[in-house]
């Protein structure tokens, strides 16, 4: 009885440090939960953060501004998103992964397939000042453009932004960071890209050039506040961003570059814009003015001379004010003018119009949990008078947003 139990203590005794020296040879990973959910390598070699969000939308708009019947309805999944982001070998060598899945967000109407990689960016971090990426992400653009569409204070952005902005595409950007003073940062951000937009097959000979200034003579907002659409952070401090950026796209194939429908024949042309930002106390403002100009921007089917495909020469003004409450409610409101220019104008190609917006919010949650209304009164300023009227009207929307 007496070697059988001493059989057993020493064959525990054998386990327990096997077990042990397992333990200490494959520890565990390390887990994060501040912003999404995060896993690191015991060895420090590799991380992953994993998000998700879902906008829920319903909206309506009505058959005319005078008109309140309701001419089309949506319910839809807006958007429903995918990210993961981390570190792989070194802290220095980060990524960026981001998919899409929701059909409205998939550009599918345009490129006739199902556009699902939104970001697959690569950057390395030189210092603590410059940093350069390569792969697929937004480029310099405007300001309501480089804002995530989860972090805005009303259901979508203006009518400016989804006429003139140049999005995504593939290429190599630089990132670069300084003072002039002590408080008083700037960055510069540049890119040289395909000019073609998302996960295209093959580009054309033409390449896209740009890049974005941003100046912050108040010192730098709390905690990337100027990456996120009201004063959520309630700055006990005025700030204030201002902002430029330039592209050009050589040869572009498609109407909007690296966005829209295709055309008859290359094109080359310029965008252009400038922003301001303000945040104090809850309070926010902000002004954008973005502008596109090409010399020819017709071009015709040789097929079919009817048929014509035009870049919209044309600009855009968008003006934001809002403010949040102690409770987490807010309002906003905001003032949109569109405006074509040159051939586009004088061949009626599009018409200009003026679009005002009233928005109500409740950040449960920050921007990761919220809900928004807003109601849009599109006012056409062409034609005549039933003419305006058949072609203004009213939308309204109603969004739940909800991620990680």
């Amino acid at each position: 009885m007496k070697r059988v139990l001493l059989l057993i203590l020493i064959s525990i005794s054998i386990y327990s440090n096997h077990v042990y020296a397992q333990s200490m040879d494959d520890p565990v990973p390390y887990f994060t939960y501040s912003k999404g959910f995060g896993v690191q390598a015991p060895d420090s070699l590799f991380s992953m953060n994993i998000r998700f969000r879902i906008q829920n939308r319903i909206a309506g708009t009505t058959r005319t501004s005078e008109d309140f019947h309701i001419e089309e309805w949506e319910a839809v999944v807006r958007r429903l998103r995918l990210r993961l982001d981390g570190f792989v070998y070194s802290p220095k060598i980060t990524y960026v992964l981001q998919l899409s899945f929701a059909r409205g967000d998939l550009d599918f109407e345009n490129t006739n397939f199902p556009n699902i990689i939104r970001d697959a960016m690569v950057v390395y971090r030189v210092n603590k000042l410059f940093a350069v990426g390569m792969g697929q992400s937004k480029l310099p653009g405007n300001r309501q453009r480089i804002v995530s569409s989860g972090d805005l204070q009303f259901a979508d952005r203006s009518m400016a932004n989804a006429l003139f902005n140049i999005d995504r595409d593939f290429g190599i950007q630089f990132y670069h960071e300084y003072r002039l003073a002590k408080n008083f940062p700037y960055t510069i951000r540049t890119a040289i890209s395909s000019g073609d937009g998302r996960n295209v097959s093959r580009t054309n000979e033409g390449l896209a050039y740009g890049g974005r200034v941003e100046l912050f003579p108040l010192g730098a907002f709390k905690g990337n506040a100027d990456f996120y659409e009201g004063d959520l952070s309630r700055h006990t401090k005025p700030k204030i961003s201002i902002a430029g950026f330039y592209s050009y796209n050589d040869r572009a194939v498609r109407n909007g570059g690296t966005l829209g429908r295709p055309l008859f024949g290359e094109r080359s042309f310029h965008n252009y814009g400038f922003d301001v930002l303000m945040k104090y106390n809850g309070w926010a403002a902000s002004s954008e003015f973005i502008k596109r100009e090409a010399n020819s921007p017709l071009t015709v089917n040789p097929i079919n001379n009817a048929e014509v495909s035009y870049i919209y020469n044309g600009y855009g003004w968008n003006n934001e004010l809002s403010y949040v409450f102690k409770t987490n409610w807010s309002i906003a409101g905001r003032y949109t003018m569109v405006r074509p220019l040159g051939l586009i104008k004088e061949n009626k190609l599009e018409i200009p119009f003026n679009y005002y917006t009233l928005g109500l919010s409740r950040y449960v949650k920050g921007h990761r949990l919220k809900l928004q209304t807003d109601i849009t009164y599109r006012n056409a300023l062409s034609g005549s008078l039933e003419e305006r009227s058949k072609a203004s009207d009213f939308q309204f929307r109603f969004q739940v947003e909800i991620g990680i």
